[in-house]
């Protein structure tokens, strides 16, 4: 293998959570390092702005992703560039990250900072209108699109409660299913249904998205008569999966059905010694504040176990 690499806390993701996680551990003297594939912030850096952080009525997501970093950066925290392909428990003071360049990060503790990622339809118009018009965050999103036509996409309990929320902001809600019946829990199909801001567009799926400079209007095709046409909506929401990037942890720790990192009060895994924070956890919500919070727990428990080890 490639160079080994020793830390006291290894940090895979640089996502609020990770970024969070960063700060205390390098602000407890202890040597942190962030390792991440791309650009610090994980999913706020491509978002377009964002108005639910506590201290920002509207800040851009590039911004805040930018200031957190910084921040942690002025504690001690180093940051590198590269992607963590597996994540390994040696020994009770041995982790290893392998990065996809062959280094070796060994930690002491290590915090999985990883996420997840949204399912995306795979239609033309999806990548090139992504934050102008389409979304996968309801509640990141939703107040930018008031009194417009809104689509969403999907049929399970997200797209469902998601489209709900949406009737706070639109005028309309459309919700596409490539089905004649929702997937969603009865109680709340029972509610969409009861909400008359919301319609719904049977056994139909989106063939594109299209637009200028936004997202303007998508054509549908019907799966029993094969039929398109064109919907006309200032946004589309799309809600058909997500799925935490949890495959780099060893196979045998604990995760749902799903596939998410199931922690203890103090955001550790199964294996002693790996946490996880964030998105990849499973919660009930997947918001920036909850990933702060969650990095928060999982740092300050780190640190503690390393002082416990070195007594």
């Amino acid at each position: 293998m490639g160079e080994e690499k020793k830390f006291d806390i290894v940090i895979v993701g640089g996502g609020p959570g990770g970024l969070t996680a960063g700060m205390y551990g390098a602000r407890a003297s202890l040597k942190t390092v962030l390792i991440e594939k791309y650009l610090p912030g994980g999913q706020i850096a491509i978002t377009e702005e964002v108005e639910d952080y506590p201290g920002f009525e509207h800040i851009a997501g590039a911004e805040l992703a930018s200031k957190m970093a910084e921040h942690a950066k002025k504690f001690g925290l180093e940051i590198i560039s590269d992607e963590v392909i597996s994540v390994r428990s040696e020994s009770p003071d041995r982790k290893v990250a392998v990065g996809a360049g062959g280094a070796l990060y060994v930690g002491k503790q290590i915090i999985v900072s990883t996420g997840g990622s949204p399912v995306h339809l795979g239609v033309p118009g999806e990548k090139e209108f992504a934050g102008r018009g389409v979304s996968y965050c309801a509640i990141c999103d939703g107040a930018f699109f008031k009194d417009q036509i809104i689509a969403v996409a999907g049929g399970g309990d997200a797209a469902v409660e998601e489209g709900m929320f949406l009737t706070k902001f639109g005028a309309k809600v459309l919700l596409i299913h490539r089905r004649d019946k929702l997937r969603a829990q009865k109680i709340i199909q029972e509610r969409a249904f009861r909400n008359s801001k919301m319609d719904f567009i049977w056994d139909s799926v989106i063939e594109r998205i299209q637009g200028d400079t936004k997202v303007r209007s998508l054509l549908l095709r019907n799966l029993k008569t094969g039929r398109t046409s064109t919907l006309h909506v200032g946004a589309v929401f799309i809600f058909v999966g997500f799925h935490p990037n949890s495959h780099i942890l060893p196979d045998d720790i604990k995760k749902t059905e799903a596939g998410y990192l199931i922690t203890d009060y103090k955001m550790e895994t199964s294996i002693p010694g790996i946490y996880a924070c964030g998105d990849v956890r499973d919660q009930l919500v997947r918001q920036v504040t909850n990933a702060v919070g969650d990095g928060t727990t999982a740092a300050m428990a780190a640190v503690k176990r390393i002082e416990e080890m070195e007594g």
